[in-house]
């Protein structure tokens, strides 16, 4: 069973940092906190200076106070290992310490995360700070939780210090246990790449043309996640160990990481670190881009660990560092309209990012409740409005569950060998991108699953999943997937898939490899198609007839019928194979199963939107919702509710059928009765 979050109401909480303001700020600081609602507070996570300002020299001095003192405020504690950030005196003495460039070249102290995760010297001072840290407050009364180091495998999800390298070759030992094994499953035989002793055996390295074996790279990010791992297993034995009373914890979902299996092994739960502003300044593109909502979308991937999580670090405020990610502040309203998009995704805690914005350092800009200036303005004023909310409806919400009837499916094997196979990589992120915009705007609710780690319980909470582009796709996978189908599942396959086995290596078998005979198609040809060159896609079901010519881009597989009760509902309307089918539809024991020929376009998921008959399932009770609403439902045994969050800059007027209760407000709407969103507002039902 996923590990979740466990609270009797959503908590509210913030970053704060002691070691950056004088002492005689932090009473008012905590009792502001309190004041606007606040129960938790995050620490440490960047102070090992402050924790050791010399190799073997402790001091606790400050974060002693500041604890104290905010228990006294009634406020709990999550506090951070220290280890995102070296301090100056270990790096300078033991460089050996330092992560590397693809060419070998040491990062230098200056910013953060520049350390690798195998040096035995770092994990030693690591175990050392962690095991004094936790010893120091497991009885503190109020640490409630710590934070393992600080989003690992951001900055950088690559490693080549030399550590690595020695790593690497252990584990690759521990995989395959002799080079012939190694050589076969990298195609080593390949342009003479053949090895014949361990020595040899590296991490990528610069190679002419850039164009690593592919192979070899995938294992390489495989263990980069392992290193990552163990890493933090280093860090939560320890606090197992000292303080078994205490959560353990760690925020990210970062490339180059299996988060499932982290959180599985390690965590009490999964945290993110949820920044909306992101999706302005790295738009999703399109003609009607997502911006801010397609946060929903990565907060669903941080509910795929945790079905009730924390967010660690919830924007405030401004983003950017002082040379990149510039963000404009957000607009009135904005701030609540994210924390409750986190909350309606599954987040049960949540802390801002951060109390105060830093007067100095590279996060100057990147701003929190308060100013440096430290007067009122109108984030903390928004904040008290959430908090005062939460205090009323907080406990309604929290531990019930997101639910979705449609679920998107991936894989960390396929997104990291996508990084480098430029045939299918791009593929997946256009797919999913027009699936969720689709999904979106038709307020359809929609659960991201990694089949690595779906079990066949927990496909059969719904009743369709897409998986647009599974190049690697094992038989275990294919097997689930029919059984879900035979059931009652409908299951979306997507062009390239099942060309690839778990090493990457292409399949010696018709194509889609281990799911042609569920789909009854195989693919007879199949082409790259240049941007600008999609051919046209035309619909031949009569159920399907009224909808447009769509474009087949980025890729065409060209299929072939193999089992009499494959049905052709679309075909190529242009281009050499022009009549050749596109979209198949196979009846599968009590469900179906469908392969589409190309990348999926918006409208071709709206197409199939009708053809699976999928609605929102809030339609029951209001009419016909805006398209700038976001709609969503969390539900227990004991009952659900409904959030509608309003992500446009005017209002948004919605109609009730029903009559329901209002949290946030604590008033009933009246069936057939009208109500309005405000700009970026947020209503919750109690439905």
């Amino acid at each position: 069973m996923p590990k979740s979050v466990s609270r009797d109401r959503v908590w509210l909480g913030v970053c704060y940092y002691p070691e950056q303001w004088p002492r005689e700020m932090w009473e008012d600081d905590f009792r502001r906190m309190r004041e606007l609602g606040f129960g938790v507070v995050r620490m440490a996570e960047f102070a090992w200076s402050v924790l050791e300002p010399e190799e073997g020299v402790f001091r606790f001095g400050l974060f002693d106070e500041a604890l104290d003192l905010a228990h006294r405020y009634g406020l709990k504690a999550i506090l951070g290992t220290p280890t995102a950030t070296p301090p100056a005196w270990l790096t300078e003495r033991y460089p050996e310490v330092l992560n590397a460039t693809q060419s070998g070249v040491p990062y230098r102290h200056g910013q953060r995360r520049h350390y690798n995760y195998n040096s035995h010297v770092y994990r030693s001072f690591s175990e050392r700070i962690v095991r004094r840290m936790v010893a120091r407050y497991k009885d503190h009364p109020a640490v409630v939780a710590w934070q393992i180091d600080n989003e690992l495998n951001c900055e950088t999800n690559a490693f080549y210090s030399e550590s690595d390298h020695r790593a690497f070759r252990a584990w690759l030992i521990g995989k395959y246990g002799t080079l012939d094994r190694l050589n076969e499953a990298w195609g080593a035989v390949f342009w003479n790449q053949t090895y014949s002793s361990w020595e040899q055996v590296y991490l990528t390295r610069p190679s002419v043309s850039d164009s690593p074996n592919p192979h070899q790279a995938l294992d390489e990010k495989r263990f980069i996640s392992d290193s990552a791992i163990s890493y933090a297993k280093l860090q939560a034995d320890i606090i197992r160990e000292l303080a078994p009373r205490h959560e353990v914890t760690t925020n990210g979902l970062f490339g180059h990481l299996n988060s499932h299996r982290l959180t599985d092994e390690l965590l009490d739960y999964f945290s993110y670190d949820s920044y909306p502003q992101f999706g302005s300044i790295y738009p999703d593109g399109g003609d009607r881009p997502l911006r801010d909502r397609k946060w929903s979308w990565n907060l669903s991937k941080a509910r795929s660990v945790s079905p009730q999580f924390c967010v660690m670090e919830q924007q405030s405020g401004a983003g950017g560092w002082v040379n990149r990610m510039e963000m404009p502040a957000p607009k009135p309203g904005q701030m609540r309209l994210w924390t409750y998009q986190s909350i309606l995704h599954g987040a049960d805690m949540v802390l801002y990012f951060r109390w105060r914005t830093a007067a100095f350092g590279t996060e100057m800009y990147w701003h929190g409740i308060n100013d440096t200036h430290n007067r009122p303005n109108r984030r903390a004023e928004e904040a008290g409005r959430i908090g005062e909310e939460l205090q009323r409806a907080g406990a309604a919400i929290a531990g019930k569950s997101y639910r979705a009837d449609v679920a998107v499916l991936g894989s960390y094997d396929n997104e990291w060998d996508g990084e480098l196979d430029r045939w299918y990589g791009p593929l997946t992120g256009y797919s999913v991108s027009s699936w969720i915009k689709t999904l979106q705007y038709a307020h359809i609710p929609v659960d991201y699953i990694n089949v690595e780690h779906a079990s066949a319980e927990t496909l059969a909470k719904y009743r369709v999943v897409v998986y647009p582009h599974a190049a690697i796709l094992s038989e275990d996978t294919a097997r689930r997937l029919t059984e879900f189908a035979e059931r009652g599942g409908i299951v979306v396959f997507g062009c390239r898939t099942g060309v690839k086995d778990e090493n990457g290596q292409m399949r010696m078998q018709p194509f889609p490899g281990p799911v042609a005979s569920l789909c009854g198609v195989e693919v007879e040809d199949f082409t790259y198609v240049l941007e600008g060159d999609a051919p046209k896609v035309r619909w031949t079901a009569e159920r399907l007839q009224g909808a447009p010519d769509a474009d087949a881009p980025k890729f065409v597989d060209v299929l072939r019928i193999v089992a009499d009760d494959a049905e052709v509902l679309a075909r190529y309307a242009s281009d050499y194979f022009e009549g050749k089918p596109a979209l198949t539809r196979r009846p599968v024991g009590a469900g179906a199963a469908y392969y589409y020929g190309s990348a999926f376009e918006e409208s071709v998921a709206q197409a199939l939107l009708a053809e699976l008959g999928l609605q929102s399932p809030l339609l029951d009770w209001f009419e016909e919702l805006p398209e700038k609403v976001e709609a969503g439902i969390r539900e227990d045994d004991g009952g659900r509710v409904a959030f509608l969050l309003n992500y446009g800059s005017t209002p948004a007027a919605v109609r009730t059928k029903r009559e329901v209760r209002e949290l946030l407000s604590d008033r009933r709407t009246e069936a057939a009765g009208a109500f309005e969103l405000e700009p970026y507002g947020v209503a919750i039902f109690n439905l």
